[in-house]
């Protein structure tokens, strides 16, 4: 791995050497001194040559491990996208103009008295970050057009954020310098692949980011213990801290006792509470911002209101301070206008992007909430008024009923809202310090919570029509082996306008996972019409094992596929088995007749109560010997073996017991079945161990005399055939991917298994637009195929993976 980062990225490798190597000889790494600052550091009264030593030098460990981590990131990307001289050349340029471009700021905000710039002068600040921000800038004109705009977005957001919250030299300079990375870009790399629209789920991320920063802007300068930014006094209202113990004993030492009574009680909360409390504000925009990630009509209104506030309270705030006489124009232009600015963009930005959220919850989604809202705050609200009246005597002063239903508002307000409002009273001892201070806490993570599950949850509706059309539409035009999953309870349906096309999905956190292709003759238009009906609902499609026809039509697209399964396909037509390659075939048919074992078929709904009875023995039988929970989703279990025209073919002896089942799924064109997909699979532990190899050779007997095309064995999941090309890196995770899992579900000895019945390959994709959320949907699709998996069983499947069993048999119990 090291030898590999150093071929591919040897001028960052070097530079870390050195960069460390001068902060550990120098004693900078546990932070810089003032006189090694004063000689390398790069400021207003520093020489020249400053610029370039203050790149050898960060400011402590902090600065050190962060721009390690920045460079590691950027730079071996930018030294495989531009070499390693023009890498070096757009680092320098971007370090040196950012560094000047800075600087020049500060003076010129200090020639028009703005304080803040002010406060910069004579500071100097070290750090190769600032090249590294203008070297992820400039990268970004080599990125596809969805990165970009993120990259672009988020590295802005976070230097602005710093800058305009924490507010030191160096958090400038980093800005500055990325100005300067974006000016290399536009002059000298050109805008990089060709540009697209930006997609609706695109603009929706864009502006949720952009509302995450206004709230993590104030954390950041709460956090600081010197804060020095232009908005930081603005943090009071985002994100509101307790007073100090010197600001307590000032204001009481003055003799302003109902002040120092309302401080006291500030400072009385516990760290915990005043912590959450105090971030609630900042919290509910977070939580807003998902809301809008996923265009919720209702997180727009919310954080509009908020924004509008936030601008009128700095309004307001401007005439108060109007008023001093040592006021001037300027001073209020440039301290208060330009904090303005903030909320004002955030206004502008989301009514310009209104018709983007337009994603409204369910009647019964807004009542629910309502309610447990309601409910929430009646039963907290009750608990604090009786619980604290019965303890009264751990309050100074005690107070009665109505002082303390009087006080019940102030329990939700974060402890600096604490000065607006009148304090009566205080809490002592255990019981009533839980109800002073926990009463808000409990009711406002409540609150956050039930908005969370707004915005996360998905409202589906009753599809019992559209699952009748799509089984028309399968029987009619046909698909893949695996449309007939289309059919399991469970998945909705989104239809072309003409009704003739369907796409079966099923929502998992925000992930619409498609099973199978696009049933009817309209696929590309469905997948781009389905691609567009996620986006209105906010949430982001995957088409989930897709043939390769399918694959071709998203990638023309802009998409982007990687083979997740392997279909084996068995033709009937020419089907014998003759020859050495069928020696285990037929070993396993002349032992079942020596063990007067036979197959027949049957449909699990009207078989007799004995024969279901042992079949749902063998499959709990094989689900304790795995200790693990069946899979769903392209999986069946007991449930689908009594679709509609679902056949089960059972290994039976003469004492009518069943040693093994399989079931099989038509699969149809042009109205007819021309084919069986191979589904559920067990065997009796203790049973004919052939069973399988005898069950699947009789159907495949069988059903060749009716006259069917093909049998499909159906994929296997992470197991592929190598077809001697390079795989990409998403390609290899998913290999090791399987590999991991061979131990829990032999995915891979299943594969080795099917290859028995000599059948033809094809491949099975997954297809996604972003591969941004490709955290996402791995999530998405375990949950799918684990829904019901607990703690114990998730540390049962982690062991298992961990500690791989010698020498072990696969049990081949599962088709996918």
């Amino acid at each position: 791995m090291i030898a590999r980062l150093l071929r591919t990225a040897p001028l960052t490798c070097a530079f870390l050497i050195v960069f460390w190597t001068v902060g550990a000889l120098t004693g900078a790494i546990g932070g810089a001194d003032e006189d090694l600052l004063a000689a390398t550091g790069f400021g207003t009264g520093s020489p020249m040559w400053t610029v370039l030593t203050s790149a050898l030098w960060s400011m402590d460990l902090l600065g050190y491990v962060g721009t390690t981590v920045l460079l590691l990131a950027a730079g071996v990307a930018a030294e495989r996208a531009f070499g390693v001289l023009r890498t070096a050349a757009i680092f320098l340029t971007s370090h040196v103009l950012g560094s000047f471009l800075g600087l020049g700021m500060v003076l010129a905000g200090r020639d028009v008295h703005w304080g803040w710039p002010e406060s910069l002068v004579g500071e100097v600040a070290t750090g190769p970050s600032i090249g590294g921000v203008g070297v992820v800038l400039a990268l970004t004109f080599r990125m596809p057009p969805l990165w970009r705009r993120r990259v672009r977005l988020l590295t802005i957001l976070s230097v602005l954020v710093l800058t305009l919250y924490s507010g030191w030299l160096e958090d400038l300079l980093r800005l500055s310098g990325g100005v300067a990375g974006l000016v290399v870009g536009v002059l000298f790399l050109g805008n990089g692949p060709e540009s697209r629209a930006r997609s609706l789920q695109e603009t929706r991320v864009l502006v949720a980011l952009l509302l995450a920063a206004s709230a993590l802007g104030p954390v950041v300068s709460m956090m600081s213990p010197y804060p020095n930014g232009p908005l930081w006094w603005f943090a009071d209202v985002v994100a509101v801290a307790q007073p100090s113990q010197d600001d307590v004993d000032a204001m009481c030492g003055a003799d302003a006792v109902e002040s120092c009574r309302t401080m006291a009680v500030q400072l009385s909360y516990g760290r915990f509470p005043a912590l959450v409390m105090s971030l609630l504000p900042a919290l509910l925009l977070l939580v807003l911002a998902e809301g809008l990630r996923r265009g919720r009509r209702f997180a727009w209104r919310s954080a509009l209101v908020f924004n509008v506030a936030y601008a009128a309270f700095i309004g307001s705030y401007v005439v108060y301070v109007a008023q001093f006489p040592d006021a001037t124009a300027l001073e209020l232009a440039v301290s208060f206008g330009v904090p303005m600015l903030a909320p004002l963009a955030i206004i502008g930005v989301l009514l310009w992007t209104r018709r983007h959220f337009d994603v409204r919850l369910p009647r019964r989604a807004v009542t629910k909430f309502w309610r447990f809202t309601a409910g929430s705050v009646t039963l907290l609200s009750a608990l604090y008024v009786f619980g604290g009246y019965l303890v009264r005597d751990r309050f100074t002063p005690e107070p009665g009923f109505t002082a303390l239903l009087a006080d019940l508002p102030t329990r939700f307000l974060p402890p600096g809202y604490l000065d607006l409002v009148p304090l009566r009273f205080q809490a002592e001892g255990f019981a009533g310090t839980l109800l002073f201070e926990y009463t808000g806490v409990v009711f406002w993570l409540i609150v956050l919570t039930g908005l969370l599950m707004a915005s996360w949850r998905t409202w589906p509706s009753s599809c019992e029509k559209e699952a009748a059309q799509a089984r028309e539409l399968m029987r009619r035009y046909g698909g893949s082996s695996l449309s007939y999953m289309t059919t399991w309870r469970g998945n909705q349906y989104w239809f072309t306008p003409d009704g003739e096309t369907a796409v079966a999905y099923r929502v998992v956190a925000t992930i619409a996972l498609t099973v199978g292709d696009p049933i009817g003759p309209a696929r590309a238009e469905a997948v781009r019409g389905f691609a567009e009906f996620c986006a209105r609902n906010g949430w982001t499609p995957c088409l989930y094992s897709v043939g390769t026809e399918t694959k071709e039509v998203v990638e023309d697209l802009g998409w982007s596929a990687v083979q997740v399964a392997e279909d084996t396909v068995v033709e009937l037509d020419a089907l014998s088995f003759t020859g050495k390659k069928w020696q285990d075939v037929r070993t396993a048919l002349n032992k079942a007749a020596k063990a007067g074992i036979t197959a027949e078929w049957c449909a699990y709904a009207d078989a007799p109560y004995a024969i279901t009875d042992q079949i749902r023995s063998i499959s709990a039988e094989w689900v304790a010997d795995k200790g693990l929970p069946e899979m769903g989703f392209t999986l069946g279990g007991l449930e689908e073996l009594a679709g509609d025209g679902v056949r089960c073919l059972l290994a039976v002896d003469g004492d009518r017991t069943v040693h093994g089942i399989t079931s099989w799924l038509p699969v149809y064109a042009d109205g007819e079945v021309v084919g069986w997909t191979l589904d559920f699979m067990r065997r009796r532990t203790h049973g004919f161990r052939g069973s399988m190899e005898f069950l699947i050779a009789s159907a495949a007997q069988q059903l060749q005399a009716e006259g069917a095309r093909f049998l499909s064995l159906s994929g296997a999941p992470l197991a592929r055939l190598d077809r001697g090309e390079r795989p990409r890196a998403l390609q290899r995770v998913l290999d090791f991917t399987g590999q991991v899992l061979e131990p829990v579900y032999g995915f891979r000895s299943l594969f080795a298994f099917k290859a028995k019945f000599q059948p033809a390959y094809q491949p099975m994709f997954m297809a996604y637009p972003d591969s941004a959320a490709l955290p996402r949907i791995a999530n998405a699709v375990s949950r799918a195929y684990l829904p019901h998996l607990n703690a114990r069983q998730g540390l049962r499947l982690a062991s298992k993976m961990i500690i791989r069993p010698r020498g072990r048999v696969a049990t081949h119990g599962r088709t996918r």
